[in-house]
């Protein structure tokens, strides 16, 4: 009857603070070793970025390289350092999911984008590079 009244038996409080104890040190621990990898990972994509420029890459590869080397180590940082590899799905794609839908929205407008380009050239055709002013222009009017 005393604990429906709210008071508790000494010894529950004691298995009470036991289990606490318990738990706050089964808690989300991860040992440092995991920390100490990554961070040795990130080192080496790091070093591998900078050779990309050390060994004079060029062109679409350059930046290839360069946008993996950093996508990776923002996928690392993101994973282990802020704890994103251990969450509930519903908070990963939470935060996953919108930049990923700007990427693609991003995509699409850069899609229109130049499908709008190529058709003003086809519209215009290749007068529109001729100069319409200026020593270079072709017409009845040109100023000396």
């Amino acid at each position: 009857m005393a604990h429906a009244e709210g008071q508790h038996h000494p010894a529950a409080g004691q298995h009470d603070a036991a289990a606490g104890a318990l738990h706050h040190e089964v808690g989300q621990q991860h040992p440092l070793g995991i920390y100490f990898k990554i961070w040795g990972l990130l080192f080496v994509l790091s070093t591998a970025s900078y050779l990309v420029d050390y060994f004079h890459f060029q062109g679409y590869l350059r930046w290839t390289l360069i946008v993996v080397f950093m996508l990776l180590k923002a996928g690392l940082i993101v994973a282990v350092f802020m704890h994103m590899l251990w969450e509930r799905l519903a908070i990963v794609y939470a935060i996953l999911v919108p930049p990923l839908l700007l990427l693609v929205l991003m995509g699409i407008g850069a899609l229109e984008a130049d499908y709008t380009f190529f058709t003003r050239g086809e519209f215009f055709g290749s007068q529109s590079a001729a100069p319409t002013h200026g020593p270079g222009a072709t017409g009845p009017v040109q100023h000396r």
